[in-house]
């Protein structure tokens, strides 16, 4: 079994976990998740999302940490390994590769969100936000969206910090910083949540989140709600099974990965009720895609007592936790050079970062010049990227890992790293992974592209 250096290693468990769950939330359920949930009408497509987060995600998570951290390498290299020591072939390895290139490809657009985060930061430490209103916000947005020169400047800053903290390693790169960051970005939303209520339209907000209305839930929003699951908490991207391979050996796998999971699922439910009673109260649409939380937040911040000040720390701080999402989607390649390609840290941080970085500026353009560009399907370059990873990678790599997993990894590795021993909770968890995840995911995915 491959070992890493002990600088690689989460100093304890509860930095694990903190780190974990910063890397599951990041902007995948701060920025995402309002956006898609807007597009997608709301209380149906939260509670697909909460099912599918605790009985699809959940096994499918404890099984790449397992896997990540008895292989201690690369997605690809310790599924391979994995594979081999339960006798089956090592080409099973290509599923942690797929994994780790659809968190390649999601790396490219999330460094230009990311860097959005930061020119906020900036505007709002300016006063920017001071009374702005629906038309303000939009051309604020605007602004930056189609200037790709200051667009790309921000996403350049941001690759190379992850650059800076990749090439440093685990330990001094980041988990001096989550230990108290973390939980001051869960505070500064519950700030956000009740200046939402006070001042936004609550009932709306409200009505628009937990109002169940499935007819309006198609099979593409069911697997949008599903494949949602997955990117927010990090699976098949490659993301949780490399935060496995530092995980300490005394941790409780299976603990760790519900408390990941609740954390995350609840920062994503907060998240609506801090967005949508804005957004109804200031008349914007739902539906408003990519740019929702960038419209709705900056409105919230330009109305609230110390708003520049709050508005400020808040964008650094959800910076912050892009960072800690973007340094697991990247450790993965960089790990994967070294040991492959016998590249230097720094040198595979390097080439990694130049490629992602080259890759981004298809992002940056489609939110501006770019946005009417038809590259595949009336789609532009962001909408390609998003499309491949969201509905086809994720979602058939994580089938296939539940399937790895349920039905060719060796049952004593599984064991073993779980702490559980054969009886009801270990057979439950088991039929999971073998029958429901797998048969959810594939049935949705047929319906959406072929139904």
């Amino acid at each position: 079994m491959r070992e890493n250096t002990a600088s690689r290693r989460w100093s304890s468990g509860r930095t694990f976990l903190l780190a974990s769950v910063g890397g599951a939330i990041g902007l995948g359920n701060i920025w995402r998740f309002p956006y898609i949930m807007g597009e997608n009408g709301g209380g149906a497509f939260v509670l697909v999302y909460l099912i599918a987060a605790f009985l699809v995600a959940v096994p499918i998570l404890s099984a790449e940490v397992a896997i990540g951290r008895h292989g201690r390498a690369s997605p690809y290299t310790a599924m391979a390994s994995v594979a081999s020591e339960s006798g089956r072939r090592a080409l099973w390895g290509l599923v942690g590769g797929m994994g780790l290139l659809a968190g390649y490809l999601i790396m490219s657009f999330y460094s230009v969100i990311a860097g959005s985060t930061v020119d906020y930061l900036v505007l709002a430490a300016r006063g920017a936000f001071a009374g702005l209103d629906r038309e303000a916000a939009e051309a604020l947005n605007a602004g930056l969206n189609n200037n790709p020169l200051r667009l790309g400047a921000w996403h350049t800053l941001f690759m190379l910090a992850t650059c800076l903290i990749v090439g440093r390693g685990v330990r001094r790169g980041v988990e001096a910083a989550v230990r108290l960051l973390m939980p001051l970005l869960f505070l500064l939303l519950l700030c956000v949540i009740a200046y939402a209520l006070i001042e936004g339209d609550a009932a709306a907000g409200f009505q628009f989140i937990f109002d169940f209305r499935f007819g309006q839930l198609t099979a593409a929003s069911a697997l949008e709600a599903v494949s949602h699951a997955f990117f927010s908490i990090g699976v098949a991207m490659g993301l949780m099974m490399m935060y496995g391979a530092f995980a300490p050996r005394q941790i409780s796998l299976p603990q760790t990965c519900v408390g990941i999971t609740v954390a995350d699922t609840g920062v994503a439910v907060l998240a609506g009720i801090a967005i949508f009673p804005l957004v109804f109260a200031n008349g914007l649409e739902p539906g408003s895609g990519p740019s929702l939380v960038f419209l709705t937040l900056p409105i919230a911040f330009g109305g609230m007592p110390g708003g520049s000040a709050v508005g400020a720390i808040f964008f650094l701080l959800l910076a912050f936790a892009a960072l800690t999402s973007a340094i697991a989607l990247m450790e993965a390649a960089v790990s994967l050079m070294q040991e492959r390609l016998a590249f230097s840290r720094w040198r595979a941080t390097s080439v990694v970062g130049a490629s992602l970085w080259a890759l981004g500026w298809l992002t940056v353009l489609s939110f501006g010049a770019g946005e009417s560009w038809n590259v595949a399907a009336g789609k532009n370059p962001f909408e390609v990227i998003d499309f491949l990873t969201a509905t086809i990678m994720m979602p058939l790599g994580g089938a296939l890992m539940a399937l790895f997993a349920g039905w060719r990894m060796k049952r004593a590795i599984l064991q073993d790293e779980l702490g559980w021993q054969d009886g009801p909770l270990f057979t439950l968890w088991l039929w999971l992974l073998r029958v429901v995840a797998p048969a959810a995911i594939l049935y949705l995915m047929y319906l959406a592209l072929f139904g």
